[in-house]
C-alpha cells in the first residue's frame, strides 16, 4: 500500500525565501514612513502643519511596526529567521519612539 502522507519538508525554503521578501517589503515600507517623520521639519514657529505631519509619520510607523512585529512573530517558523526578523521592527519602533518624544520637531 503507497503512503500518503503529505510532507512539508520540500517547501521550507520556499516559505522562508517568500516570507523574507514579504517582512523585508514591509521593513522598507515602515523604513520610508520613518524617513519621512525625520525629513519633515518646521519652516517657522508658524508651521504647526509641519510638526503634525512629522508625528502622524511617526504614529503610523510605530503602528507599522507592531504589525509587522506580530505577524513576523506569528509566521516565522524558520529557527534562523525567528530572532532576526524582530530586530527591524524594534529598531524602526525605537526611532519612531524617539521622533515621537525626545527628538520631535519644535517650534
Amino acid at each position: 500500500m503507497p503512503d500518503r502522507t503529505v510532507r512539508h519538508g520540500g517547501s521550507g525554503w520556499l516559505r522562508t525565501v517568500v516570507g523574507a521578501l514579504l517582512f523585508g517589503a514591509c521593513h522598507l515600507i515602515t523604513g520610508y514612513t520613518m524617513l519621512t517623520a525625520y525629513v519633515v521639519e518646521p519652516d517657522g514657529p508658524w508651521d504647526h502643519q509641519a510638526v503634525t505631519n512629522a508625528q502622524i509619520a511617526a504614529g503610523t510607523a510605530l503602528a507599522l511596526c507592531a504589525m509587522v512585529a506580530l505577524a513576523g512573530w506569528l509566521y516565522v517558523r524558520t529557527p534562523w529567521l525567528r530572532v532576526w526578523a524582530l530586530v527591524p521592527p524594534a529598531t524602526l519602533a525605537v526611532a519612531a519612539l524617539l521622533r515621537l518624544t525626545v527628538l520631535a520637531p519644535a517650534l
